[in-house]
């Protein structure tokens, strides 16, 4: 059984910031900065490439509303959405889940980069994407 769904079923402790029926958000134990959350549904799901189109909107929909509440209770500037599909993306839990992540200004301990790779084709990878 996955950490998250250990956590649903009360075998591990968390700090719950939301939950119902349906979906749990926790403070990720991490805290890249003050009020880093995860928000997952409840019944395991490996990732959005295997979520349900129903499921997902309401995790969405959810997320922004959360998103909106840490923002102004935080007083953050700004925030991160994150989710990761697979190992080489980063997912460490396979359950899916969404990372809300606070910003506060440009020099928190979060680093995203986007990397310019120095070849390519957009009309190549236009043409495979569409294939």
């Amino acid at each position: 059984m996955c950490i998250f769904c250990k956590i649903v079923n009360n075998e591990i402790p968390s700090y719950k910031v939301y939950e119902d029926d349906d979906f749990l958000a926790i403070l990720d134990i991490t805290q890249t900065t003050d009020g880093h959350t995860l928000v997952f549904p409840k019944k395991h799901v490996k990732d959005i490439l295997e979520i349900d189109d129903e499921t997902l909107s309401k995790l969405i929909i959810l997320t922004k509303k959360l998103s909106e509440n840490i923002m102004t209770k935080m007083n953050a500037t700004g925030l991160n959405l994150l989710n990761n599909t697979n190992e080489s993306a980063g997912q460490s839990v396979h359950h899916i889940h969404f990372h809300i992540i606070p910003r506060y200004d440009e020099n928190d301990e979060v680093t995203i980069a986007f990397n310019r790779k120095s070849d390519f084709n957009l009309q190549s990878i236009l043409n495979k994407i569409n294939d």
